[in-house]
């Protein structure tokens, strides 16, 4: 027998090869999500999108956690890493920093990483911040314990400021104007039911918080943050 027809003889799946690939399933996944929500992402769904059967896409899924696992993995796994610098405090704040700028590009991704259990599912490449900041407060001194806790108050800032920007925006975009940030005279043109009187502290900054809670003061949030906890080390 020739070569050839050893290798066509050659024992191995035989019929169609599959109508998709991994990328397609998260190409055709990430525009559902934009267009739609990522709440609304299901494995039907995201077959009708793609123009296959749903025994299609389970080729390349186990079920819908599965593709969304693998959806964050692997825009976690393509974002660009900072340069740390050697202080601990350093660290944390520049993976902060980093992690946010990546995070924000796809405001969903924090909601979904919010989800209990969601972060033990991914792989070791996407949670080099998690590590990232753990590794700092360890070397700043803390104990794990408190090495926990820091990331968490790390995250959970991170997560409500990119959440709080992004529905901000959606409300906007829907509403076609511009959405008030707080409800009071002078805060916004079209807010006046309220009486001043009965909210005096909040009169005096009215007609600075528009632009004030506009400003992109993450970073500078962020090492006020850390900084308070890590002097509580030395409480």
């Amino acid at each position: 027998m020739s070569s050839v027809n050893a290798q066509r003889s050659a024992p191995g799946r035989t019929g169609r090869p599959p109508r998709t690939s991994r990328e397609e399933v998260l190409s055709a996944a990430r525009t559902i999500i934009d267009r739609d929500g990522w709440e609304k992402l299901t494995v039907r769904r995201l077959a009708g999108e793609i123009g296959v059967s749903a025994m299609t896409v389970y080729n390349h899924v186990e079920d819908r956690a599965d593709l969304m696992v693998q959806l964050v993995d692997d825009h976690l796994a393509r974002a660009s890493r900072p340069d740390l610098p050697d202080d601990p405090r350093g660290r944390i704040v520049a993976t902060g920093v980093a992690a946010r700028e990546s995070l924000a590009s796809q405001p969903w991704i924090a909601e979904v990483l919010s989800t209990d259990g969601f972060l033990s599912r991914l792989g070791d490449s996407s949670v080099w911040l998690v590590e990232a900041i753990v590794a700092a407060a360890l070397d700043a001194g803390c104990t794990p314990e408190r090495a926990i806790l820091v990331f968490r108050n790390v995250w959970y800032f991170m997560v409500g400021e990119i959440m709080v920007r992004a529905n901000t925006r959606t409300r906007r975009a829907t509403a076609g104007a511009r959405a008030p940030s707080i409800l009071i005279a002078g805060a916004d043109p079209a807010i006046s039911n309220h009486d001043a009187s009965a909210l005096p502290a909040l009169a005096v900054v009215a007609d600075q918080w528009v632009e004030v809670a506009g400003r992109d003061t993450f970073a500078e949030g962020l090492a006020a943050l850390v900084d308070g906890l890590l002097a509580a080390l030395a409480s």
